[in-house]
């Protein structure tokens, strides 16, 4: 049976525990304020530039742009990769990893070379450990994320697919559906895909496009910048992602501590009175045994 000093003492640490949690609950409730401030900020333009580029590719000759090139025969895929650079977030990282596991696996078994862009310090020890091709990595971002990582990954991955190096290239993300609800997503990076809208959408970008400039200057200058877009739209959701699945899990972890500090309290306090009553049959068998 533990002693009351040692009940004392898990009490007083769980205590501590509870305290660091709640502050960390606190924080990541801050930050998800933030995130959710930039991200409702870039949803509707990045939406927008998305659907009206794919909607003006499917409008041209793919060949004006090599952004659009689709290849032939496709050998080599690239991944890029999402995640976060800490844990104590729940089962954010675990999702997204196990999701790009099964994708990769599925395309290394059809005989592709896979290569992977490692976004968050979680993404590249995962893979490392496993012995995947990392051929990009980036981590401790999160902290302070910029505009320049973005441009950053599209520039690097936009560069080996110009040259070649890689045929397709997808993002394997998370988005979040609410502050406490998250999915796992995996879209098309490059090529860009052509998106024709449909007759009885009523689509406000279906119509003859005029161009001018012409359309390969145009497309020039959007497809770049749409990339870039693309790329910092996948942080902002992963950070955004990753701080409602830490205060969910800070949350719960706080009430856990709670119970725990209850029971404990509840024992202690049944040994204690356990060791009161053994202490005062024992001075009362010594007060008869001295009649």
């Amino acid at each position: 049976m533990a002693t009351l000093r040692d009940i004392r003492r898990r009490i007083n640490s769980v205590k501590s525990t509870q305290q660091i949690t709640k502050a960390m609950k606190m924080v990541a409730a801050a930050k998800l304020r933030r995130a959710q401030e930039q991200l409702e900020q870039l949803r509707p333009y990045a939406v927008g530039l998305d659907k009206m580029l794919r909607h003006v590719a499917a409008r041209i000759n793919h060949q004006l742009n090599p952004y659009l090139e689709t290849r032939e025969e496709v050998q080599r895929i690239g991944y890029i990769v999402v995640a976060a650079d800490r844990g104590l977030c729940g089962s954010f990282n675990a999702n997204i990893l196990r999701r790009a596991k099964n994708e990769i696996d599925a395309q290394i078994e059809q005989g592709y070379d896979v290569r992977i862009a490692a976004i968050g310090k979680k993404v590249f020890d995962f893979f490392s450990r496993r012995g995947y091709t990392i051929d990009y990595k980036l981590i401790n971002i999160f902290n302070q994320l910029q505009f320049g990582y973005a441009t950053d990954i599209s520039g690097s991955l936009g560069k080996r697919f110009l040259e070649k190096e890689l045929d397709l290239i997808y993002i394997v993300r998370a988005e979040a559906l609410s502050p406490v609800k998250q999915k796992v997503v995996v879209e098309q990076f490059l090529p860009i895909v052509p998106d024709e809208p449909e007759e009885e959408t009523g689509s406000a970008y279906h119509f003859e496009y005029i161009f001018e400039p012409d359309p390969e200057t145009l497309l020039h200058e959007l497809c770049p910048k749409s990339l870039n877009v693309k790329i910092w739209r996948a942080l902002l959701e992963s950070y955004y992602a990753e701080q409602g699945a830490r205060m969910v899990a800070m949350e719960s972890a706080t009430d856990n501590a709670q119970e725990m500090i209850y029971n404990l309290t509840l024992y202690y306090n049944k040994v204690r009175q356990a060791t009161i009553t053994k202490e005062i049959t024992e001075i009362v068998g010594g007060a008869e045994a001295l009649k």
